[in-house]
């Protein structure tokens, strides 16, 4: 939208996890990022944290018939950027990064899910959205003050990118290039670009844990 980006990115459930529910994660991605996309909408200076809680709150009361307390319930990362006056707020839950170019690069990323001392299928059930664990979005409100958050000043800012970890792989999983690279290929050449490139990755490449191919979306802003 004008001056806004949200991103999610659902999560698949490996094979055989009852989630106890009868909507997929791209049921919740539509609805949460809908209910967060008009909540951006207003532009009434609302915390992001906030918006976030509220639109997963929303999104609940709609989960008719479904067991709310199963750990495994559809989730989904939420990343947001908003442009306020003269500054730019940011807010990630979960692995999919934003990266800012003020003149030097920085990337805002909840690296928490990397931390996991196992990643068994018990293992992240009783880390998901748990103290010590990692926070995603899904059934439980409170889990939006888990994210991190801030703000940079739009004096200096060039560029953004908002990104599923799937469009961060060249960096993250390959180590193919920076992230000033990556920023410099999105600008020059495009999201399609650099989708591209990841599939030729991902296609010759070892990756040690998760998805061989992974979904990528990537969002580049100007300033």
């Amino acid at each position: 939208g004008p001056g806004w980006v949200v991103l999610l990115d659902g999560a698949t459930a490996p094979p055989g996890v009852d989630s106890g529910c009868r909507h997929d994660p791209a049921w919740l991605v539509r609805r949460l990022g809908g209910q967060i996309a008009a909540r951006m909408a207003l532009e009434d200076g609302k915390p992001l944290p906030d918006l976030v809680a509220e639109s997963i709150k929303v999104t609940v009361e709609v989960h008719m018939g479904c067991d709310l307390e199963n750990p495994d319930s559809p989730s989904a990362t939420v990343s947001l950027l908003r442009q306020r006056g003269d500054v730019v707020e940011w807010f990630v839950l979960a692995d999919s990064p934003i990266v800012v170019d003020v003149g030097e690069v920085l990337v805002f990323r909840d690296d928490r899910v990397d931390r996991l001392p196992s990643y068994t299928a018990e293992a992240v059930r009783g880390a998901r959205n748990s103290p010590g664990g990692f926070w995603v979005a899904s059934t439980r409100p409170e889990a939006a003050y888990e994210g991190l958050t801030g703000e940079v000043p739009v004096e200096g800012l060039r560029r953004a990118a908002v990104l599923r970890d799937g469009a961060s792989r060249l960096v993250e999983k390959f180590g193919e290039m920076g992230w000033d690279g990556l920023l410099r290929l999105l600008d020059e050449e495009g999201p399609r670009e650099l989708v591209r490139r990841t599939r030729v990755a991902e296609a010759s490449g070892t990756v040690e844990r998760g998805k061989r191919f992974d979904d990528a979306t990537a969002v580049l802003v100007r300033f």
